[in-house]
């Protein structure tokens, strides 16, 4: 029997073209776009060793916190800076519109860059030369377009990953010095998974790239069989989510809408979207994104404030 005739409700690939289908065309894809990047990079994070909180991440880019874990003396073995900046430059290059609009939205909010090299310029230093390979890779045409191709270019990668001499290594900086770095450890799979969800768009998975699409373990299976069975069971639990934060995020933005009462010209709309995608947005934030003054900005949050709680009013 055909694969496609005994297709169940909840299988992976079924869930993964309904929540990409929905994408296409629907009006909240921005904000799913956004909160998809933010839940992508906690979970390269938890990969890389320091796990965090989408929340974390909310707070850092609202301007409530410094990166997080940056300010609780951790020997962590990356910083969440360097992560999020890598997180973010991987789809760089990415043609899609919107996904260009939200990129773009955020980096409005938080410059990536200067924050790592504030807290993770080594950190740039020893993974920047491997992770411009994986998104480079991830570009390579598939002769196969399955989830095994996949799964044998993650293996692929991640034996050039292995190939990465531990020794110490020299580094120049941009202004001539150089001085030598300690060895890190080889594991770099959440350098790989970054690609994961570039490499499904490529694969013909999905129209678009979708952020939160990591897929890989910690650990990799030694064989391309056994990694892309884990594939397939991570990306239908990963859809799966996708269609609950989508319905989550419509249901949200229908109930803003229905306590504002403003006229056409008013900003509160563009704001009650913003705050959807970034909770606790500052009246500094606010004024940038809406080209308003900061007194305005804080009226604007007030006013918003006021009509999502009835009991303001």
């Amino acid at each position: 029997m055909a694969r496609s005739e005994i297709l169940r409700a909840d299988d992976g690939l079924l869930l993964l073209g309904r929540l990409d289908g929905r994408l296409q065309h629907h009006p909240c894809t921005d904000i799913f776009l956004a909160r998809a990047r933010l839940a992508g990079a906690a979970t390269l994070a938890g990969l890389a060793g320091v796990p965090i909180a989408v929340r974390d991440l909310e707070a850092w880019i609202a301007g409530r916190s410094p990166p997080p874990r940056a300010s609780e003396g951790l020997n962590d073995p990356v910083s969440v800076a360097a992560i999020f900046h890598i997180a973010l430059g991987s789809d760089d290059h990415v043609e899609d519109p919107i996904a260009q609009a939200t990129r773009n939205v955020l980096r409005t909010l938080l410059d990536d860059r200067a924050e790592a090299e504030a807290y993770g310029s080594d950190d740039l230093a020893h993974f920047g030369p491997l992770w411009r390979q994986v998104r480079a890779a991830a570009d390579t045409p598939f002769a196969h377009k399955d989830l095994r191709a996949v799964a044998e270019r993650v293996l692929e990668l991640s034996r050039i990953s292995e190939q990465a001499s531990p020794a110490a290594s020299d580094v120049v900086a941009i202004d001539g010095r150089s001085w030598e770095l300690p060895p890190r450890a080889r594991d770099r799979n959440w350098l790989i998974a970054t690609a994961v969800p570039r490499m499904l768009q490529r694969a013909g998975f999905t129209h678009r790239i979708i952020p939160s699409l990591i897929l890989l373990p910690k650990f990799l299976p030694p064989s391309p069989a056994e990694l892309s069975t884990v594939i397939g069971q991570a990306l239908g639990a990963a859809a799966a989510d996708g269609l609950r934060d989508l319905a989550s995020i419509e249901r949200e933005i229908e109930k803003r809408r229905g306590n504002l009462e403003v006229t056409k010209r008013s900003n509160a709309p563009a704001l009650a979207r913003l705050l959807v995608a970034y909770p606790g947005l500052q009246a500094s934030a606010v004024a940038r994104l809406l080209n308003i003054t900061p007194q305005g900005a804080r009226k604007l949050l007030a006013a918003l404030s006021a009509s999502s709680d009835p009991m303001l009013v």
